[in-house]
């Protein structure tokens, strides 16, 4: 029988220590080493190199969640990760997502769910927590839901690489509320850069 080696990251230890006990449980799953933040999950990472990660977003203050799981696909563009956190929102499983996580757990899933998970995530399946997956696939059924008719027109209008100054053109808006759509469409988005937004739109329109 081969044995998944697993690295769990969160920086509550009695979170570590259950969850270490329950994966325990299974003769086919071995946790090889624990992490407190980003930074060590990524020596962690590189001293064991595990089969599957499971990684919470909020840490502290240091590297949250979705920059280590950047870093770690970075090192490791195989490298399985789900996340593993309370955190539902539609900015944090989009974030996620793109960032290279293959899964999306809440703390609250069953045991049998989190067991096929990492199995799961071994083979380069993608699994989801029900409610998750429905929430997912709603915004991805639906995209534009999560936008403002002007949002969505000036997100696909980013796709042509128009300034700020030519969209406001285009659109017959001033600078300022160019500026002001995209600082929205970023939060709903999840992303922090145009260069995201513009992957995003693209992404989208593939999807259509």
């Amino acid at each position: 029988m081969t044995t998944i080696s697993v690295l769990l990251v969160d920086d509550h230890t009695v979170v570590r220590s259950g969850l270490k006990a329950l994966l325990g449980t299974q003769p086919d799953i071995a946790v090889v080493a624990e992490a407190a933040s980003g930074e060590e999950a990524l020596i962690a990472a590189a001293e064991y190199s595990p089969d599957v990660v499971l990684m919470d977003l909020a840490m502290g203050s240091g590297m949250d969640g979705i920059e280590a799981i950047k870093q770690l696909r970075g090192r490791r563009p195989r490298q399985a990760i789900i996340v593993f956190t309370t955190y539902d929102s539609d900015a944090d499983i989009v974030r996620s997502v793109d960032a290279g996580a293959m899964g999306y757990l809440l703390k609250d899933a069953a045991p049998d769910e989190i067991f096929s998970a990492v199995r799961g995530a071994v083979l380069g399946k993608s699994v989801m927590s029900a409610p998750v997956a429905s929430r997912l696939f709603q915004q991805l059924r639906n995209p534009d839901e999560v936008l403002t008719p002007r949002e969505a027109e000036l997100l696909s209008l980013l796709t042509q690489g128009l300034s700020n100054r030519d969209l406001g053109k285009r659109l017959f808006i001033s600078e300022a509320t160019v500026k002001t759509h995209l600082a929205h469409i970023y939060a709903k988005l999840g992303v922090d850069t145009r260069a995201a937004a513009i992957a995003t739109a693209i992404r989208r329109e593939g999807m259509r």
